[in-house]
């Protein structure tokens, strides 16, 4: 492969990673105007982690030391929350 095919897949890659990182805001905004409040659905988790991981890879292969610390750090959190939902629904499921 080309050192431009290279560039042009991890350029691809960071696009992917910022429409997906971009979506959870979409995502979040849909919900709340259709619930008339402030809600952050478990899609946004998602979409959080699918962009935090796809951004963190280009971020590697960019050997950007501050990308790659601003990604990592997020997926800690966004690791964490989705954690959160399924302890959550493991409890109410186990309470009914």
């Amino acid at each position: 492969m080309s050192p431009d095919t290279v560039e042009n897949i991890w350029l691809a890659i960071g696009f992917l990673g910022q429409g997906l990182f971009s979506a959870r805001f979409i995502v979040q905004w849909i919900t709340s105007e259709r619930q008339r409040r402030s809600v952050i659905p478990v899609a946004f988790w998602w979409f959080s982690l699918a962009g935090g991981v796809t951004l963190l890879a280009y971020a590697i292969w960019r050997l950007d030391p501050v990308f790659i610390a601003g990604q990592s750090a997020g997926l800690v959190v966004y690791v964490r929350n989705l954690y959160f939902i399924m302890i959550g629904r493991r409890d109410a499921a186990t309470a009914s």
